[in-house]
């Protein structure tokens, strides 16, 4: 049954006038960005917030002009439920038309964000602004969260907020972060190591290649032994539903000139962390592997520990009701999210937004306000508002 009907026109407005106001995140910066950063949107963020009967209202900043923002309604019970939203987007550079445009038509609201996840954010505030109307306010104490640098830049926005909620001593019992995962409550994905390497052979002319120590040549014995090491993984019995860890090199670079034997090659490399795998020892385990596969001196300039799997059980109350209340199935995902800097922080947690994640980051997105007016029910439920 299509759920597009009365409240659709409100929901979409809303996630329409998010997606025109740019935050592209200034690693993805590029002429068609604007104004990049989430300075402008935190602030329209922090004025909603108070327009929508936020009893408080905070800009913390993260880095110089890339604020969080914290809106906090005060509820009728001792809970506290948290709405964890990044406020950044990829590249727009790569965009059909204008990206920002936010127009609504065929079912679908388009533009930069709408998918993700300005989605998520646009739902909730038509969400808190039917209650204020209707004179409602939410159940549990909500805290609505827009946080900066989830597309790229280490997810220093999550860990700021995580910071300023525990010098507070706030323990959320629930945490909604915010993506596409078409309203399924996902209870798990893979944390991640990097590793830099860089192969260091010694220079000599091409004519002369005995003379010189060939460090790319070296490198591709190197990648070949890593991509073996991914295979080996995919053998194994995975511990959960999230699946084996993943290994993938992500590039390679080196050399001079056509006529001169390289003396040094970069690898990068990445490796997803299944649950139960332990990030430092994986990282030590694969960086006594290049050495033992390289033959030619290896260093390590940069090792990510990067965080650990998000893994609860699917059986969790949280997971539950929100698979029922959507009609939908819990699942896990390939990718990460802001879930990473939340290990141990809440009581409950899970990834949950309206749209498909196959919509993301592409030239054209967009979002079915189907799918919107399924969150917004979801989240009504969620908040005592039903």
């Amino acid at each position: 049954m299509s759920r597009v009907g009365a409240g659709s026109e409100n929901v979409a407005t809303w996630v329409s006038r998010l997606v025109q106001i740019p935050s592209v995140n200034p690693l993805h910066a590029g002429p068609r960005a604007g104004e990049p950063g989430e300075h402008r949107m935190a602030h329209s963020l922090a004025e909603f917030f108070g327009d929508l009967g936020a009893d408080s209202v905070e800009l913390d900043t993260v880095t110089e002009g890339r604020p969080n923002v914290y809106g906090i309604w005060e509820g009728s019970e001792d809970r506290w439920v948290v709405l964890d939203v990044h406020t950044d987007t990829v590249t727009v550079e790569h965009c059909e038309g204008d990206p920002f445009d936010g127009r609504i038509t065929d079912g679908r609201v388009y533009g930069r964000g709408s998918v993700d996840t300005k989605a998520s954010l646009g739902v909730m505030m038509s969400v808190l602004e039917s209650a204020r109307t209707r004179g409602q306010r939410p159940r549990p104490n909500l805290l609505v969260v827009g946080s900066v640098s989830e597309e790229a830049g280490g997810m220093i926005g999550a860990r700021r907020f995580r910071k300023w909620a525990e010098q507070k001593g706030l323990r959320p019992d629930e945490v909604i972060v915010a993506e596409p995962t078409m309203c399924a409550p996902v209870h798990g994905h893979k944390g991640a190591v990097a590793l830099e390497i860089v192969v260091r052979g010694e220079a000599a002319h091409s004519a002369n290649p005995h003379l010189g120590r060939n460090a790319v040549t070296a490198a591709a014995a190197l990648v070949l032994a890593l991509q073996e090491e991914h295979e080996r993984l995919q053998t194994l019995v995975p511990a959960t539903e999230v699946g084996n860890g993943t290994l993938t090199v992500t590039s390679v670079k080196g050399g001079t000139g056509g006529n001169v034997v390289p003396d040094s090659c970069t690898v990068t490399v990445g490796r997803r962390i299944v649950p139960g795998e332990v990030n430092s020892e994986v990282a030590e385990q694969l960086c006594d592997l290049v050495r033992a596969s390289c033959p030619l001196p290896v260093e390590f300039p940069l090792v990510y520990l990067g965080a650990p799997a998000f893994y609860q059980s699917a059986d969790t109350g949280l997971v539950r009701r929100l698979a029922e209340w959507a009609g939908t199935s819990p699942e896990v995902a390939s990718y990460g999210t802001n879930a990473l800097r939340y290990d141990g922080f809440a009581e409950q947690m899970v990834v949950f937004g309206p749209g498909s994640i196959d919509n993301a980051h592409t030239a054209v997105e967009w979002v079915e306000i189907e799918q919107l007016m399924l969150c917004a029910d979801v989240y009504r439920r969620w908040l005592g508002l039903d």
